[in-house]
């Protein structure tokens, strides 16, 4: 669904979808978590927005996060 919502090669700061595999996302050199996590909010959006579909986060988030920045990832129960 990304790669056919055209999403392949996105880039926010230093992460970007992948141009070959758009399943994945790379880091460039330089994303920050904040990169990333505006590209995966873009990507789940775009293709919610195109296929009604909301795709699940199926990495786990690391780290020291505030909930009120990552609870819209997370599934119904989980926690960070």
């Amino acid at each position: 669904m990304v790669d056919t919502a055209g999403l392949k090669g996105l880039q926010i700061g230093g992460a970007r979808v992948s141009a070959k595999h758009a399943n994945f996302f790379v880091n460039l050199g330089d994303a920050s978590a904040s990169d990333v996590l505006r590209l995966i909010r873009l990507v789940r959006k775009e293709v919610a927005d195109r296929f009604e579909i909301n795709l699940e986060l199926e990495v786990e988030l690391f780290g020291e996060w505030d909930p009120d920045e990552v609870g819209d990832l997370l599934s119904l129960g989980e926690s960070i």
